[in-house]
C-alpha cells in the first residue's frame, strides 16, 4: 500500500481578534457642538491638520454601481463650505460612472490620532467648469499632465504605456500651458446627514448625527455607540 503523500493546502490569513485599543479621545457633549455641522467640521478638520502627519484631507468615498454593488476608494478633499465637500477626478472613471447613475454617496474621514471619524451622506454633483479650471491651474505641472495621461479605471497592458503617454503629453504641451481636459473635474457632495464620532474608553463612544430638515435647519441627535 503506497503511503499517502498528499499535503494539506497551505493556510493563509491572520487572527487579528486580539488587536484592539481603548480609545482615549476627548469627551463630546451636545453643548460642545456648533449648531452648524459645517462649522463643527471645520473645527475638527483644523485640528486634524495640526495632528495628522500625512493627508488629513484623505477621505473614503463610497458609491454604488448599476447592479447595486458598493465600491469605495480614497480621494482627497480639496475644499468645503456650506454648499458641500469637493474632490476631483476623471469623469470617465468607475466612481464617476457610479455617480452618474446613482448620485447618492457617502464620505468617511478617519483620524486615528484623535480617535475621530466624520461620516457624511449626500448627493454628488459636478461643480462648474470654471471652478475645476481654477483648481487645475493651481496643480503642479506634472499632475496637470498626469490628468491627461490616464484613462482612469480602464485596463492597461503595462506601466511603460503610461510612461510613454506621459512623455507624449509632456512634449505636446512643451513651452505652453497645460489645458484642462474635458474629461476631468470636480464633484461636490451636498450633505443631508453628517455624523461626528468621538472614540471613548470601553467602546462607549460619543456619536452625534446632524440630519438636514426641509426648512434647511439641522436636527441633532445623540446615537448609541
Amino acid at each position: 500500500m503506497s503511503e499517502n503523500t498528499e499535503k494539506d493546502p497551505p493556510q493563509h490569513g491572520m487572527d487579528v481578534a486580539a488587536l484592539r485599543r481603548s480609545a482615549t479621545g476627548f469627551a463630546l457633549d451636545r453643548e460642545d457642538l456648533n449648531d452648524d455641522p459645517i462649522v463643527q467640521f471645520e473645527d475638527w478638520f483644523r485640528y486634524a491638520c495640526e495632528t495628522v502627519s500625512l493627508d488629513p484631507n484623505a477621505v473614503t468615498l463610497a458609491t454604488v454601481d448599476s447592479k447595486m454593488r458598493p465600491s469605495s476608494r480614497t480621494v482627497l478633499l480639496k475644499s468645503f463650505d456650506e454648499k458641500g465637500f469637493v474632490f476631483f477626478t476623471n469623469y470617465e472613471s468607475r466612481k464617476a460612472a457610479d455617480m452618474e447613475k446613482n448620485p447618492n454617496v457617502s464620505l468617511l474621514f478617519f483620524w486615528s490620532e484623535s480617535a475621530r471619524q466624520v461620516k457624511i451622506r449626500g448627493t454628488a454633483e459636478k461643480i462648474p467648469m470654471k471652478e475645476s479650471l481654477a483648481y487645475f491651474l493651481s496643480r503642479p505641472r506634472g499632475s496637470q499632465i498626469g490628468a491627461w495621461v490616464s484613462a482612469q479605471s480602464s485596463v492597461i497592458a503595462s506601466r511603460s504605456l503610461l510612461e510613454a503617454k506621459f512623455q507624449e503629453i509632456k512634449q505636446k504641451f512643451k513651452d505652453k500651458d497645460v489645458t484642462l481636459p474635458a474629461f476631468w473635474g470636480g464633484y461636490r457632495v451636498v450633505p443631508d446627514q453628517i455624523e461626528f464620532w468621538q472614540g471613548r474608553r470601553n467602546r462607549l463612544h460619543d456619536r452625534f448625527e446632524f440630519t438636514k430638515q426641509d426648512d434647511g435647519s439641522w436636527k441633532i441627535e445623540r446615537l448609541a455607540p
